[in-house]
């Protein structure tokens, strides 16, 4: 398994945040949203909505859910599973660790809530 790629510092994504990482800096082919939650976890997600071409990272969040700031669609943030229309079709996750100070992503991973 890969050791992943280090995304971000714990300090750099306030809680409540998202950063997007481009597949450029991933080697996924799609961009990657890693969330900092209110609840100081971090999670990551396919960043474009299943529902429209919206950032997820741009979305609201709370607890475990994200909420995508077109269409107001929520998903889950541990399972990336859809919570309300209009999305109807579940978000991949990626696997997210936290090594000290450090955020490491696994890109196309699957988070283990899945």
């Amino acid at each position: 398994m890969s050791e992943g790629i280090k995304v971000a510092s714990i300090d750099d994504v306030e809680e409540g945040e998202a950063i997007v990482v481009e597949p450029e800096e991933s080697g996924f082919e799609a961009k990657i949203a890693v969330f900092h939650s209110d609840n100081d976890e971090w999670y990551a997600l396919d960043d474009t909505c299943t529902h429209a071409d919206a950032s997820l990272a741009d979305g609201w969040i709370e607890g475990e859910e994200v909420e995508c700031p077109m269409h107001t669609a929520r998903f889950c943030l541990r399972t990336g599973k859809v919570l309300c229309m209009p999305a109807t079709e579940d978000m991949r996750t990626h696997k997210v660790e936290v090594r000290g100070e450090d955020v490491y992503l696994f890109p196309g991973t699957p988070a283990e809530g899945d």
